[in-house]
């Protein structure tokens, strides 16, 4: 026992006695007794002990007010005051130990609250315009923390911030592993068949997951998906497999695009530092899924190990203006969505099916800005080839504002095509191809339309340019 807990037990028996001796009921001292836990808490540093907040009142080390704001689908808290005057979103920073306070200032007349789980800190909600609430509390273990609106729906559209206890560095220094849905290889056309080299790495990254959490990705080429392979009915397709001498594990590729045992498995595991060769003939047209076949299969699938094959079929696909790369997974980490730092693989979600984030492209909204945010313009046509790494997840792709002109189902491009459909549905392992034109500028939210995973990290952003369509999408009623 250490010594505030000492001084604590030793001031408790004080009073019990003391309550004896002047018959007083001790349940009447409680009030004394929590404060002088908390106060010798914080004198160590550590978390509050269930103490009332009004104990803290007035003895901040510390304050900061924030303000909420933003507009349409972006909400976000706006710094008021000294150094995060004007900044959205900011990084809040104290010393272990500090009593805290923040002042939250609503800043529309919508809905909003401030939530630190870590701290159990919550303004509670407030509903109208100017409405303000303060909380204090001690800020305890050093660490990354994130403070966000718990109103359901505001976190995903923008509403969380950092608080960083001590000195313990922000995790910003991840390796992106993002793939820009615009890398991808252009159309083949009609061409004669010919042989297709591709070579692939198994690199084994700390990669950025969150702005303030990084996760130990397993990518091929460093990206995730990987990267998008394209070839031709008839063609011959070598894959070359290395993996990085600095891996931990071994890595493989299974392509669903192959005619043969493990679609290339049992011919590309690779420890560390080894490269293997295998050769396929590409039979039948389609979008087909890739992916690390070592066991844990599922481990090094939900850790990025995926990606799309495009086999065109005989004159290739229809001429479009604009091609995109698209794919969802789901990310199982031991720590709950949200917290700050070094994320870790847990064996256990993965096994309850349980992950804590969904991801387009390997990241917490990794297409909702940051140049990777898929643009366009008005009068374009578009096509995303849109795959499900999983493991375990099927998804309900849609964009919201949009109707697909056409859908080629579970990737299949001979089959008989679908038009006009609102939502499709994708298996983990599966892929579709949607098309359509765009008629309005704007911005276009992708979603798996299971929307709770939005709040998980799952959107991005078509943005597109150009003048109003006012016969198709306009203000106010008819004329």
């Amino acid at each position: 026992m250490n010594k505030s807990k000492i001084i604590i037990v030793v001031l408790v028996l004080a009073l019990s006695a003391i309550a004896c001796i002047e018959s007083t009921d001790l349940s009447s001292l409680q009030p004394t007794v929590d404060a002088i836990a908390q106060r010798v808490d914080q004198l160590d540093g550590g978390a509050p002990i269930d103490a009332p907040s009004e104990v803290m009142v007035g003895q901040a080390d510390v304050e900061f007010t924030l303000k909420t704001g933003g507009d349409g689908h972006s909400l976000v808290f706006i710094g008021v005051g000294g150094d995060i005057d004007g900044v959205v979103n900011p990084t809040l920073v104290v010393e272990p130990g500090a009593v805290v306070q923040i002042t939250l200032i609503n800043g529309q007349a919508t809905e909003h609250d401030l939530v630190i789980d870590e701290f159990e800190v919550a303004t509670g909600s407030l509903t109208q315009i100017d409405q303000s609430s303060v909380v204090s509390f001690v800020a305890g273990e050093a660490g990354i923390y994130s403070y966000y609106c718990n109103i359901p729906g505001h976190r995903a559209a923008g509403m969380v911030g950092t608080l960083q206890v001590g000195e313990a560095a922000l995790v910003n220094g991840g390796t992106s592993i993002v793939k820009n849905p615009t890398d991808l290889p252009g159309p083949l056309g009609d061409r004669a068949p010919e042989l297709v080299q591709v070579e692939l790495v198994g690199m084994e990254v700390e990669g950025q997951l969150s702005s303030d959490a990084t996760y130990p990705y397993f990518t091929f080429n460093g990206t995730v998906p990987g990267p998008f392979l394209r070839a031709k009915v008839g063609d011959t397709v070598e894959i070359t497999l290395r993996n990085e001498m600095t891996s931990a594990f071994t890595h493989s590729i299974d392509l669903h695009a192959v005619n043969g045992p493990g679609g290339g498995a049992v011919y590309t595991s690779v420890a560390p530092g080894e490269t293997k060769v295998f050769t396929f003939k590409a039979l039948n047209p389609g979008i087909y899924m890739y992916h690390c076949a070592t066991p844990s299969v599922p481990h090094h699938i939900a850790s990025g190990m995926y990606g799309l094959i495009l086999i065109e079929p005989e004159g290739g696909l229809r001429p479009v203006d604009r091609e995109f790369y698209v794919m969802q997974g789901e990310i199982y980490t031991q720590q709950d969505f949200g917290s700050g730092g070094a994320m870790t693989f847990s064996a256990d979600r993965l096994a309850d099916e349980a992950p804590e984030y969904f991801a387009f492209n390997g990241a917490a909204a990794a297409l909702a800005g940051g140049g990777n945010m898929l643009t366009a313009n008005v009068g374009e046509t578009v096509r995303i080839y849109f795959g499900v790494g999983g493991p375990n997840y099927t998804s309900s792709f849609h964009v919201i504002g949009e109707i697909f002109d056409r859908v080629y189902p579970f990737g299949s491009i001979t089959s008989e095509n679908l038009t006009d459909v609102q939502t499709i549905s994708v298996p983990p392992g599966g892929a579709a191809i949607v098309e359509f034109t765009l008629d309005v500028p704007g911005d276009y939210i992708l979603v798996d339309h299971a929307l709770s995973r939005l709040e998980r990290g799952l959107v991005g952003i078509l943005h597109v340019e150009g003048e109003p369509n006012p016969d198709v999408f306009r203000e106010g009623g008819s004329e």
